[in-house]
């Protein structure tokens, strides 16, 4: 089969399945992107839904989001829909901007050029999850590469393709796809699909397969590997054999991708409503320690600990709030995700130290910064971080009105989503969490009375008895390290 998706069937005609033989409907499809295909249409272009949200109207799902692939040039498409803009510095395409919702056109690619998934993410405002438009200045800098200077096509030693700005025909568009089950194109004309490559069948046959020799396709963007595990995860799908196989040999070829684009792609992988099954799919493929090599190793050395079930869990819960389309916090995602490496660089540290906010703050530095060298961690997320572990301490041991004022600090509720975790699991106080949680209930004029009770003294594990600890072990978990009895002060989060 594979050798009817090598290089050599490029130009092949496709098969064409009726309306009648398909289950693809215009109910299906967003009336922005039914607008944008009639109008491409009527102005005499190909217009063709394509991709992932023909595959998942075929599955009976939801799309998130709807592509549009058409032979009118970029500038011909910002003319006809005054409400889009031309981004992409690797390939031109259009955004056309309806309210919330943005339908992507790209322009017919020559084979193998890059998808318009694969454009590196632009800088983002990670808690809003909204990319910011382009300046001007960014727009001449791509008019210029566009206008001469990348037109070439140009691979990296290892095969990597680096750009790709030739344009071509719907026959050649389907080969520079990645996968056959995003490779079938909607017919606007006349309601068809059009299958190149076997798509249709894989998809009843909830299979994955690249197109073309997949190791030749792994060198050339090595992301595919973390889009196969990802597609696995989101479908339940099976991946090829053929294409399954090269991966625990070329995954070390992620290392050379750009680590602000495996940050969207961490992003895709664990915030889009499969975040559990994908940490399983990225351990099995070996391609976890790729990405988050020290979160790996730890994992790896407590099997079935506490950090890791306090990952699964949250994972877990974050999955739910997708399903139930609620926000989810790219800084929630990593301070799971970096909860084994911060208990190891605490533990490191003599036990005296395990409590103290300065040796918390330092062990979310060093994890940050060994995280950061594969995949960047913006700023904003990473200061996120960093708050919401400095605020265990003092969720633990409320004092008074200062409890009052936690609730009022921008990274209460991620902190005490942290420690609701921590105590489902025993490294935390349960009387602890559900002091917080009742808090939060009653009304604001209760809390003070509420919070008065913090000053009577009580047993232990009640709040004024309470032992910060993050770590794996049972030192950690019981809170048997000593705190000392001088009284800090605490000025804020770092």
């Amino acid at each position: 089969m594979n050798e009817t998706l090598s290089a050599t069937a490029i130009g092949a005609a496709p098969r064409i399945i009726p309306r009648a033989d398909h289950n693809v409907s215009r109910s299906n499809i967003s009336g922005n992107a039914l607008r944008v295909l009639y109008r491409l249409k009527d102005a005499g272009f190909q217009a063709f839904l394509v991709g992932g949200c023909v595959r998942d109207v075929m599955l009976g799902r939801h799309p998130k989001d709807f592509d549009v692939a058409t032979n009118a040039l970029p500038d011909e498409v910002r003319k006809l829909f005054r409400n889009s803009r031309l981004v992409g510095r690797r390939f031109r395409l259009a955004h056309v901007v309806f309210g919330r919702e943005v339908i992507e056109v790209a322009t017919f690619r020559a084979a193998s050029a890059p998808s318009p998934s694969e454009e590196p993410v632009l800088e983002a405002d990670p808690e809003e999850g909204e990319a910011p438009e382009l300046d001007e200045e960014s727009e001449l800098d791509d008019e210029a590469q566009f206008n001469g200077i990348d037109h070439e096509r140009v691979l990296d030693t290892h095969g990597r393709l680096l750009r790709d700005n030739i344009y071509g025909s719907v026959d050649e568009d389907v080969w520079r796809r990645d996968f056959t089950v995003n490779s079938l194109y909607y017919n606007i004309a006349d309601f068809s699909l059009w299958d190149y490559v076997g798509g249709a069948e894989d998809i009843v046959a909830h299979r994955l397969r690249l197109i073309g020799d997949p190791e030749t396709r792994y060198r050339e963007d090595p992301v595919r590997m973390l889009r196969a595990a990802r597609f696995e995860a989101k479908l339940g799908f099976t991946l090829d054999p053929s294409t399954a196989s090269p991966i625990p040999r070329l995954r070390t070829l992620l290392t050379g991708v750009p680590a602000a684009r495996l940050f969207d792609e961490t992003l895709k992988l664990f915030l889009t409503g499969h975040g559990e099954r994908s940490l399983e799919v990225l351990r099995r493929r070996q391609l976890l320690e790729v990405l988050f090599p020290e979160v790996e190793r730890y994992l790896a050395t407590h099997p079935g600990g506490l950090v890791e079930q306090l990952l699964i869990r949250g994972l877990r819960d974050t999955d739910a709030r997708v399903a139930e389309d609620m926000a989810v916090s790219p800084t929630f995602l990593f301070a799971l995700l970096l909860y084994g490496p911060i208990a190891l660089a605490i533990e490191s540290l003599p036990p005296q130290r395990w409590h103290e906010l300065s040796a918390i703050v330092e062990a979310c530095e060093r994890a940050l910064r060994s995280a950061s060298t594969r995949v960047t961690i913006p700023r904003r997320v990473a200061l996120g971080v960093r708050e919401m572990y400095g605020l265990q301490p003092r969720l633990e041991q409320p004092r008074g009105k200062r409890a009052l004022r936690l609730l009022e600090q921008p990274r209460f509720r991620s902190a005490f989503d942290l420690l609701m975790l921590r105590a489902q699991l025993g490294l935390a106080p349960a009387e602890i969490a559900a002091w917080w949680t009742q808090l939060q209930a009653v009304a604001p004029e209760q809390r003070p009375a509420l919070v008065d009770t913090l000053a009577k003294p009580r047993g232990p594990g009640s709040p004024a008895a309470a032992n910060t600890n993050v770590g794996e072990g049972a030192s950690a978990a019981s809170g048997a390290a000593p705190r000392r009895r001088r009284r800090r002060r605490y000025r804020g989060p770092a």
